[in-house]
């Protein structure tokens, strides 16, 4: 594109303009110095950790067709330069711009929530391929373009990287792409310039606190997406009934919802819930008819992220007819109360579980598909919010017949340390029975050996991970591939 073109698409965020050639073809846009390259625009964010801006001088030497700022550097004088009220909103209109818009195309399903986001994206695209369609997905686990696979970072890539994926699926004949929307990318506008067909919110319970400081804003950010869906006139909106959080989205923003539950009050809900090892059964209300149905995916919490998924497709415009006949096909997601066998007599489920809500949810879940002892192996994350280790503890403590305290991803934090907050919670419940074990795989082998017929153990915070982070290191570290190894007598 031209430059005198981009411009124009960021005209009303301009404070001051200084350009010596309108007319010069930008070759690329980037917001990382290190990757300019002749004829780029480079935009400088003040991040968290770093601020770009700091990074100019570095970046003038490659001949970048313009820089873009949200604060003045001397180095800018006799350089072709803007400056911005927002860096970060018009990165984001930036790149929509370059790319194409391309989510004009691509019908984008955005999903919100503390839980849920990655098994609900999954359900959504595989709902959509079973209909005949091309999907993408963006989420925590993977990227993924049609069948090409993609590593990620974070749960919702930058704004660059969004319209550079959605430009590729455009080319490759996607029609609708899930993406998990987090909180963090709605309150750093990463997702302004993606046009959401629908949206999803799954629930809100403790999380990120250590970002948004209290709940109130943690719920704000949130609802960002939902408001978003009321500007863009987009499909009606997905909400969980059951959540107060979600209550609250439906009272402050005014736009057309499905809403998704147990409660009979809700569009869409399930009753008769059975819920066992191998699956679970419900009938599925909607419109005042009833549709049985018979799931692969285990756990209660997987009926509310079928529910959501349904609604998603609903929202869509596909009727509930076609979207229930393939719901017995669909598969567990990756880490998502996975089930490992290896022909032991007892139950072993991995899970992603890393909040208190979440740990809750599974270990009832699991509770209930148990006729022996429950036994739960988890730890909590460094450098993360700390108000929620000795929730978590206490959790653990009343639902579970053995805490097993072990480490996370301990990151910069003291392992030990960690575990002794979580320990807090675990000694508020009277005779709580539980054992310290700063190694994780030693954890999971104490776990496993300790297992009798007919128990479950539930090894719970990384799921789908197969990393571990101490200090600034990551080491491979799969519970998954631990847990098998440990049961077919491979690791002792």
């Amino acid at each position: 594109m031209e430059l005198k073109s981009l411009i124009e698409v960021i005209r009303q965020e301009i404070n001051k303009e200084v350009v010596t050639n309108y007319d010069l073809e930008v070759t690329g846009i980037e917001q990382d110095s290190r990757k300019v390259r002749p004829g780029n625009i480079f935009v400088a964010i003040k991040g968290f950790n770093v601020d770009g801006h700091n990074f100019i001088k570095d970046v003038l030497p490659k001949n970048p067709a313009l820089i873009v700022a949200q604060e003045h550097r001397p180095e800018l004088e006799n350089e072709s330069y803007l400056l911005v009220k927002d860096s970060r909103r018009v990165l984001s209109l930036l790149a929509r711009a370059f790319y194409g818009a391309p989510t004009t195309k691509v019908g984008v399903i955005g999903v919100t929530g503390t839980n849920g986001k990655t098994t609900v994206t999954h359900l959504i695209v595989s709902l959509l391929e079973k209909l005949g369609f091309q999907t993408g997905l963006i989420g925590t686990v993977y990227n993924r373009i049609a069948e090409k696979i993609l590593p990620v970072t974070n749960t919702t890539p930058d704004a660059l990287t969004l319209q550079r994926l959605f430009a590729e699926m455009k080319a490759l004949g996607v029609s609708y792409a899930a993406m998990e929307v987090s909180s963090h990318a709605l309150v750093q506008q990463r997702v302004l310039g993606i046009d959401f067909k629908t949206g999803v919110f799954t629930n809100l319970t403790q999380d990120h606190l250590d970002f948004h400081e209290t709940m109130e804003n943690y719920f704000n950010a949130k609802k960002l997406l939902f408001e978003t869906l009321k500007t863009q006139k987009a499909g009606p909106g997905v909400i969980n009934f059951d959540d107060p959080y979600g209550q609250r989205i439906l009272k402050e923003v005014n736009h057309p919802f499905i809403t998704y539950g147990l409660n009979a009050k809700a569009m869409l809900t399930a009753h008769d819930i059975k819920l066992s090892n191998n699956g679970t059964t419900f009938i599925l209300r909607y419109q005042e008819k009833d549709y049985p149905v018979n799931l692969k995916l285990l756990g209660l919490f997987n009926v509310y992220n079928t529910l959501a998924s349904i609604g998603a497709l609903l929202a869509l415009g596909f009727s509930i007819e076609e979207i229930v006949l393939h719901l017995p096909s669909l598969t567990p997601v990756p880490g998502r109360f996975e089930l490992i066998n290896e022909g032991q007599n007892f139950a072993v489920i991995v899970d992603y579980a890393h909040t208190p809500d979440g740990l809750e949810n599974i270990l009832k879940s699991s509770r209930a598909i148990t006729p022996g002892k429950l036994i739960s192996v988890f730890g909590c994350g460094g450098d993360r919010d700390r108000t929620k280790r000795p929730k978590m503890g206490k959790i653990s403590a009343n639902l579970a017949d053995l805490t097993i305290i072990t480490s996370d991803n301990p990151r910069t934090e003291s392992p030990a340390a960690i575990i002794e907050e979580i320990e807090k919670g675990v000694l508020e419940v009277e005779n709580s029975i539980y054992l310290k074990e700063v190694d994780r795989k030693k954890a999971i082998i104490k776990a496993l050996s300790m297992a009798k017929p007919g128990d479950t153990v539930v090894i719970a915070g990384k799921g789908h991970e197969d990393y571990q982070i101490i200090g600034t290191t990551k080491y491979p570290f799969d519970d998954r591939e631990i847990a098998r190894k440990i049961l077919r007598g491979e690791e002792s």
